[in-house]
């Protein structure tokens, strides 16, 4: 199976955001190059907001090209085979931190949002740091930090509030 048909199985299965997920849906139909960065009407990303094992804190990087505070994340690659591993790629690669685990239930909520290159179609997980775990800053990072839940509204944008919201209520099920 490729990304491609991945992405579609997962949207599909995705609950909320219909709408949203139409889009998605949509876009992935009308575009057989839509999770490639060289597709210019846009692409699916994936992202993993990383939760502390104590699950009180989450941690965010300092991009450096947009110069926010935001949940790891980025481009699929030809070398991933589903979504969730791409999420779990981008999370490990930008936060430092190996032995990752995603939350199950599939992706915590969609984010469409404009950036530089291109619309991003961001599919959201989290993911759950493992005991001990300390993180490293990677090339497309200015900062890592350690957020508490309540902390976040100060930092960053309503998307990345809106994924935090959404995480804790995956947790508290």
């Amino acid at each position: 199976m490729s990304l491609h048909d991945d992405a579609v199985l997962v949207l599909k299965g995705y609950e909320g955001h219909d709408e949203l997920r139409q889009v998605y849906l949509d876009h992935l139909a009308t575009h057989p190059d839509g999770m490639w960065k060289a597709c210019g009407d846009g692409h699916i990303t994936a992202s993993a907001l990383v939760i502390d094992p104590s699950r009180e804190r989450v941690l965010l990087t300092l991009h450096r090209k947009l110069r926010m505070w935001l949940q790891m994340g980025g481009h699929c690659e030809p070398a991933d085979e589903t979504l969730a591993r791409a999420a779990l790629r981008e999370g490990t690669e930008e936060s430092g931190i190996a032995g990752l685990t995603l939350l199950p239930g599939g992706p915590v909520r969609l984010d469409r949002h404009h950036t530089p290159c291109a619309w991003h179609l961001d599919v959201q997980y989290a993911a759950l740091a493992p005991d001990g775990a300390v993180e490293a800053i990677s090339d497309e990072s200015l900062a890592l930090r350690w957020f508490a839940y309540d902390e976040v509204r100060s930092v960053a944008d309503d998307s990345v509030v809106r994924l935090v919201e959404a995480t804790r209520a995956r947790l508290a099920t």
